[in-house]
């Protein structure tokens, strides 16, 4: 019988980030049914996040992919669409494995982010009761705070000038586990809108990643699926979390690639 909520909750994705390792991510942001946790560790993946941010997803779609996720051994988290803390906490509720916070533009808002996401001492999160991450079993509060606390990963979106200008205070607020460079966001921001080669792209990740270093947390890399050399070299400079590219995207490019392989080929 297990006897101990941490025999429930594995997080592939801070478990392989405490070890240096890098850890691939896939975004969901077209497939409702749990079939893509499947696909997903079929593939090699070690983490998915739901993209509720840039989707009509429900919740119910989101807690259902989740817990089929976490079953499968691949990491589940959500890209949650407000910084609310009510938002936060009842994706969380429904089964997500970590938060990842878009648009975070300062330490002030990093540490509301902690505090919804995480339960005491760290935050304020209220404990709802048997939860999907434990198969709904029932354990003493305090076990159970400890180890969601442990097991649940929160993630900054790094997005915005005024988010790099404020990245040494970010990384160092306690709860964050992750800086996720949101490439094309960020571009934007510095007034270069798809200019992944530029100087300025570079710098940021840099500047990224030293920080992370300092504090002891790790830096991913986010919007440069179509770049797989970009995403190499900002590996080697230490980013570790890698999100590849959508499940939209992979279908596209499959079906386009194999629909130009024989139209290539296909008399007339």
């Amino acid at each position: 019988m297990t006897s101990s909520p941490r025999d429930y909750v594995r997080n592939t994705v801070k478990e392989k980030l405490a070890r240096d390792e890098v850890v691939l991510s896939m975004i969901v942001r077209l497939t409702r049914g749990i079939e893509i946790a499947s696909i997903a560790q079929t593939a090699g993946f070690d983490s998915l996040y739901v993209d509720m941010e840039h989707n009509s997803f429900s919740l119910d779609a989101t807690g259902q992919i989740c817990m089929a996720a976490q079953a499968l051994g691949v990491t589940p988290m959500v890209r949650v669409q407000s910084l609310s803390a009510e938002v936060i906490a009842r994706t969380l509720d429904a089964g997500a494995l970590g938060i990842i916070a878009p648009h975070v533009p300062s330490a002030h808002e990093a540490a509301a982010v902690v505090q919804a996401a995480k339960f005491a001492p760290i935050g304020e999160r209220s404990l709802p009761g048997p939860m999907p991450q434990l198969r709904f079993r029932s354990f003493p509060a305090a076990e159970t705070m400890a180890a969601m606390n442990d097991a649940t990963a929160v993630v900054m979106m790094m997005e915005s000038r005024e988010a790099l200008e404020d990245v040494e205070a970010i990384a160092a607020v306690e709860g964050v586990d992750l800086l996720l460079v949101g490439t094309n966001d960020l571009c934007r921001s510095l007034g270069i809108a798809g200019q992944y080669d530029h100087p300025l792209v570079k710098e940021a990740y840099a500047r990224t990643i030293a920080a992370c270093r300092r504090h002891g947390k790790h830096a991913g890399i986010g919007g440069l699926g179509s770049r797989p050399d970009l995403m190499q070299a900002i590996v080697a400079m230490g980013a570790r979390y890698v999100s590849l590219g959508n499940d939209l995207t992979f279908l596209l490019s499959g079906g386009t690639a194999a629909v130009k392989a024989l139209r290539a080929t296909a008399p007339g």
